[in-house]
């Protein structure tokens, strides 16, 4: 008998590999194996080990949540008010599901994605892939909040966090939470790439796949925080869906991460720094958006921000500094949005109308990917 997880248990063995290994340690298998584990998997009270799944966090007794278990017919569903159990007889694409150990499957992060999207928003679903895509993983218990559209951490007023930080480990000063979930991340290598997330699409052909279709078409990989893919997806995304369309620009649009290496008369202007890592690069602007989070305001950090910065200047690169309070205001963004058009020598120009209600939307529902309460 095989156990094969699926939807949120999923995601949440996923953040919770890549928050323990830095990666996501598990096996990739053919077509023949992956039929072989969804027809193995029936979910009889002695065939599943709820112990091991505890362990990998795709499930918790304490959770109020049933595990998501994939099944490849009806006659394979088995009654446990613990489990609810997917049925998906179609042939599965190439790296749909993924060996963890011995007689225990998951669904690959792409396919993983796409299932948790099903008749979810567009801009919900981009957050959760330029996640997958990026170097950066929420913590698994982020996962539920998020799903069901409330805020996370869920403490008083949301605001107040309590003893633990986003990563739950480290004291929050009030009136920090909403700044530290923005960056609440762990290091890690991606998931999933691009190739893969597209050969999901083209499998998933029905209507309720379409928010995922749609998101794959407009995500990017390089993002090392929740903050940068908030970030890219309000000034990038096309001013149809509530962004600002700077993806539109020549040159690529909106690079995340990019690496500019200086000079000599730039790396002598930052005091020594080799080359800069640009949160989010226009190249055809000449300009590096920058956002400023909680860890931009120590002061080490903003002595070496500022050498940083006179390297950039002097390599012909024009830095824009993002604050918190700024990436609400949508007036600023706008801004930021023409400034990037102006210097890339093209017309900035709404073709929609009730532009600033479509953007509003647009950003809280962005927020509400990442957990954050609307503004």
């Amino acid at each position: 008998m095989t156990t094969v997880i699926s939807h949120f248990s999923a995601l949440r063995a996923i953040r919770r590999a890549r928050r323990a290994y830095s990666a996501l340690p598990w096996d990739s298998i053919d077509g023949g194996q992956q039929a072989q584990a969804l027809a193995g998997c029936i979910p009889n009270n002695d065939a599943v080990d709820f112990s091991a799944l505890s362990i990998l966090d795709a499930w918790n007794e304490d959770d109020s949540e049933p595990l998501d278990l994939l099944i490849s017919n009806e006659d394979n569903r088995r009654p446990d008010k613990r489990i609810r159990q997917h049925i998906l007889s179609t042939a599965l694409p190439k790296g749909a599901i993924m060996r963890i150990e011995a007689d225990i499957y998951a669904t690959s992060p792409a396919m993983t994605a796409m299932l948790c999207s099903k008749n979810e928003s567009v801009a919900k679903t981009l957050m959760l892939l330029m996640e997958l895509l990026g170097t950066y993983s929420l913590p698994p218990e982020a996962t539920y909040p998020i799903a069901y559209d409330d805020t996370w951490p869920k403490a008083d007023g949301f605001e107040a966090m309590g003893d633990l930080d986003c990563q739950g480990n480290q004291p929050a000063p009030e009136g920090q939470a909403e700044a530290r979930c923005e960056q609440a991340h762990y290091k890690c290598e991606p998931a999933t790439t691009i190739e893969d997330l597209e050969a999901i699409a083209r499998f998933a052909k029905s209507s309720s796949c379409a928010s995922f279709r749609t998101a794959v078409k407009l995500a990017r990989a390089g993002s090392a925080s929740p903050a940068e893919s908030l970030m890219f997806a309000v000034l990038g995304a096309p001013m149809r869906f509530g962004g600002f369309g700077c993806c539109s620009l020549p040159m690529g649009g909106l690079l995340l991460n990019y690496r500019i290496d200086f000079d000599t008369l730039a790396v002598n202007m930052s005091s020594g720094i080799p080359y800069a890592i640009c949160d989010l690069y226009c190249p055809a602007a000449g300009i590096d958006n920058e956002y400023n989070g909680i860890g931009h305001e120590l002061q080490n950090a903003r002595i070496h921000d500022g050498n940083r910065n006179n390297g950039l200047k002097a390599m012909g690169v024009h830095v824009l500094v993002i604050n918190r309070d700024q990436m609400k205001d949508l007036v600023a963004l706008e801004a930021f949005a023409q400034t990037m058009h102006r210097l890339a020598g093209a017309r900035f120009r709404y073709r929609i109308k009730g532009y600033r209600k479509r953007q509003a939307a647009w950003l809280n529902a962005l927020r509400a990917g990442i957990g954050l309460a609307p503004v």
